[in-house]
């Protein structure tokens, strides 16, 4: 490990795990956290300055005052002043963050200047002088994928530094594309009434409880009383994808919790999210994250073994 790199194991009293910083570019920096809290955490923040930083979980949830970190949303903490705030995070789950610190001159040279409805997004994440902008941008498997290859980087030394760096700033994009676009859409797109919202919402619900053996897209419609083309648009509106999409990435999100928990065999995990076809199960899983169902299995056997 160069001096660019260091690692810091969390005290036995709190848990087990490690963090890991990397210096990836004169002040931009790579944070990589694999832990388990022995009890419940709650983290009291006092009012103080706050650099930039994106963050996304692969494994875990944190709640952030309002705010729900991971768990199907990532997070964009804006440069500036922060607020007092709490952040709770429940024993024996495993938490496995990347996070990503980049300097606000940096940022800002990003701004084209070619829209001022994302432009103006773009500078309330850096209010040097001012409250800080918190995010909880929802996550998708690009960013899940992108997220999975910086953990498993194959390359070492300067190779590493160029990889990261193109990484970080692809994961960037993809957290920040989504809500630079709804700025932009938001003046000319038809909302949906608070009553279909509030159904699509019970469809995701759904969803949730049924990974195993889910509804078609026409009993889903039914079970919550819209046609299945107003269902179809709800997804493409809130969630930014189909419905057969946001059922993938549940279950795909699932069943990597599992394998990482490690008390299931790849097999046994395939058949808990709703794959009968195991070939069918490892090729969706891969495409995801970059790596195989029983790759993330036996890393997290080698780790609780290290």
């Amino acid at each position: 490990m160069n001096s660019d790199e260091k690692v810091y194991k969390i005290p036995k009293l709190l848990g087990e795990g490690y963090s890991q910083e990397i210096q990836v570019y004169p002040e931009i920096y790579l944070s990589l956290l694999d832990y388990e809290y022995r009890d419940d955490v709650l983290e009291k923040t006092s009012t103080n300055e706050h650099k930039l930083h994106f963050d996304v979980l692969l494994s875990g949830k944190i709640t952030i005052g309002n705010g729900q970190f991971g768990e199907g949303y990532t997070l964009i903490c804006g440069g500036g002043i922060q607020r007092k705030t709490i952040a709770e995070a429940k024993k024996g789950q495993r938490i496995v963050q990347v996070s990503m610190h980049i300097p606000h001159n940096l940022f800002v040279n990003f701004f084209s200047g070619e829209n001022e409805a994302a432009d103006a997004q773009l500078r309330h994440l850096v209010n040097e002088n001012d409250w800080q902008t918190i995010l909880f941008p929802k996550s998708t498997p690009a960013i899940q994928g992108v997220a999975q290859q910086i953990i498993n980087c194959p390359f070492q030394g300067v190779t590493k530094k160029i990889y990261l760096h193109g990484k970080i700033f692809e994961l960037i994009a993809l957290q920040l594309a989504p809500i630079l676009e709804n700025e932009v859409k938001k003046q000319t797109k038809p909302r949906l009434k608070p009553d279909t919202v509030a159904r699509i919402h019970h469809a995701r619900d759904i969803l949730h409880c049924r990974l195993q053996n889910p509804p078609s897209s026409l009993e889903l419609a039914q079970n919550i009383g819209v046609s299945e083309r107003t269902l179809r648009r709800g997804f493409r509106e809130i969630f930014d994808t189909t419905v057969f999409g946001y059922l993938m990435q549940r279950r795909m999100e699932k069943a990597q919790i599992l394998l990482r928990e490690g008390n299931c065999s790849v097999a046994e995990v395939a058949n808990l999210v709703g794959y009968s076809h195991l070939g069918l199960f490892a090729t969706v899983f891969k495409r995801q994250y970059g790596i195989s169902p029983r790759e993330c299995l036996m890393g997290k056997k080698s780790l609780s073994g290290s």
